[in-house]
């Protein structure tokens, strides 16, 4: 989630609906069954986490003036960060937890579209 073309209030936002499509979906799954619950609501946190600890990192560097290319090297170090916590998140989910990996996969996947449309859809509202 590139910080540079949202405003803080589009961005919290943003956040705010992928944690509600996420408890919403791991709250259909538990009908199922319990642990497919639990395994999205994995598969949910594993998605945003990592956007709200990038968020902060942004949110940083706001009020500075950084010098020249330090904005660029901020955003690189934030977007690994991301990857590696999602991966780190995915990986305790499925390996140490056993988590069912349909709900978990369905759940991350639509967090992360909730990330891509959320912010067209709240743009052109007005």
């Amino acid at each position: 989630m590139s910080v540079s073309l949202y405003s803080v209030k589009l961005a919290r936002a943003v956040l705010i609906i992928q944690l509600v499509t996420f408890v919403i979906i791991g709250a259909l799954f538990t009908l199922k069954e319990v642990t497919w619950g639990a395994s999205a609501i994995a598969g949910g946190v594993a998605a945003w986490l990592p956007n709200v600890l990038f968020m902060f990192l942004a949110w940083r560097l706001q009020d500075q003036t950084p010098a020249k290319g330090r904005v660029a090297w901020s955003f690189a170090l934030g977007e690994v960060l991301k990857v590696f916590t999602t991966v780190i998140f995915l990986a305790v989910a499925l390996g140490v937890f056993g988590a069912v990996f349909w709900p978990l996969a369905i759940t991350w996947l639509s967090v992360l579209v909730v990330q891509i449309v959320a912010p067209a859809v709240i743009n052109n509202k007005g």
